[in-house]
């Protein structure tokens, strides 16, 4: 039986334009809602709401799909351009962007049935919302004060390079109701070069 996440994915691979877009919709919509509890008690903090852009934040959800899936929705967005990722990171990646501000990166393993975090992702859940993220001017910093003022840590001890020459950093989250979400703080390549 199939999930209305999985329509939906299935749906990025439509021939329509306007069916792509709305299940593009869905998928956001998923994704942010996994992220919402973590993201609005940030942003009871001033300067990390700052950080994070405050009434005005940039969110991508990160959707991991197996191969075929991630060639179909490829050719159907018509996209030529793949990330620019770190050599040592599983992953191979483009984005997609809509209407309304709804941005999806699109996830697959370099190495499937790896050991990879994509690899292990799909192995574990299948196809599905792997991640959340945040735009942020300073990921350094945001990581500080997640740590000090709200006891969360990061996943790496350092911001490390992510693709396109952004700088990132992992967290973590417990959603209510149980799981946990995985959400991605980064720092455009454009800052990320100044440092």
């Amino acid at each position: 039986m199939s999930s209305p996440l999985n329509t939906a994915i299935a749906g990025l691979c439509a021939a329509e334009a306007p069916e792509r877009e709305s299940a593009a919709a869905e998928i956001f919509a998923a994704g942010l809602a996994a992220a919402k509890h973590a993201a609005e008690s940030w942003r009871s903090d001033p300067e990390l709401s700052g950080l994070l852009l405050g009434s005005k934040p940039e969110a991508t959800v990160g959707l991991a799909v197996q191969r075929e899936t991630f060639s179909k929705i490829r050719t159907a967005h018509s996209v030529s351009r793949l990330a620019d990722v770190p050599s040592d990171q599983d992953a191979e990646e483009f984005e997609l962007h809509f209407a309304n501000g709804v941005s999806l990166d699109i996830l697959t393993s370099r190495a499937p049935g790896g050991d990879g975090a994509i690899a292990r992702y799909l192995g574990k859940f299948g196809e599905g919302v792997q991640q959340v993220e945040f735009r942020c001017t300073n990921v350094d910093r945001a990581t500080e004060i997640l740590k000090e003022k709200f006891g969360v840590s990061a996943v790496y001890p350092e911001t490390r390079p992510g693709a396109d020459g952004t700088r990132v950093n992992f967290f973590l989250m417990p959603v209510p109701g149980g799981g946990k979400v995985l959400i991605e703080l980064y720092e455009s390549a454009a800052k990320a070069h100044q440092n």
